[in-house]
């Protein structure tokens, strides 16, 4: 392969758009590069979680979702371009029921919160969530694959779960949610 980014900078976008990569240009705020954009905030969300001492299993789902969500990255920036299949949600779903049956069944909500792998794995499924709802909006005007939607709504599952174990591996528990009653 050669080199794919020799200038990193081209001057092309100076002007408020951006090239997709089919050759066209749009707005830089166009509902697609916001898509595809927010795809690319989750997978460097997902690179912080990586960054800390989290269990082996975690690691190597997380890895190989970040391919994933480069794959969906390039699906999302090359109209008409499909690059996830249902195999990519049959990953997603097995390794989900993996990682969920060892964890205690939800009789409370949990708060986004714990450690700090713990909350970074909250801030990617809120921000996965996010990326669900631009490819959502992006979808009523053009043509998305219904893979890519689906992928995103089961990643977000996913990661909840993942935030789970994590809060065991980091804190031992979650932060379950109480009411807020003032006591005054």
């Amino acid at each position: 392969m050669g080199n794919r980014l020799s200038k990193i900078y081209t001057r092309t976008g100076d002007k408020g758009d951006t090239g997709l990569g089919d050759g066209s240009r749009v707005d830089k705020d166009h509902i697609r590069v916001e898509a595809f954009g927010t795809i690319d905030e989750l997978n460097s969300i997902i690179g912080m979680i990586l960054a800390h001492d989290i269990p082996e299993a975690v690691s190597n789902c997380l890895n190989k979702v970040q391919h994933h969500l480069f794959d969906l990255g390039g699906e999302l920036c090359i109209p008409g371009h499909i690059a996830l299949d249902e195999s990519y949600i049959t990953y997603l779903e097995n390794t989900l029921d993996t990682f969920n049956e060892d964890l205690p069944n939800l009789k409370e909500f949990i708060l986004p919160s714990g450690g700090h792998a713990t909350s970074a794995c909250h801030l990617a499924r809120t921000v996965c969530r996010r990326a669900e709802r631009r490819v959502v909006t992006l979808a009523k005007d053009e043509t998305v694959s219904p893979h890519t939607i689906s992928y995103l709504n089961r990643l977000s599952d996913l990661l909840f779960v993942i935030a789970r174990v994590l809060a065991r591996n980091e804190n031992g528990s979650e932060v379950l949610w109480k009411p807020y009653q003032d006591k005054k």
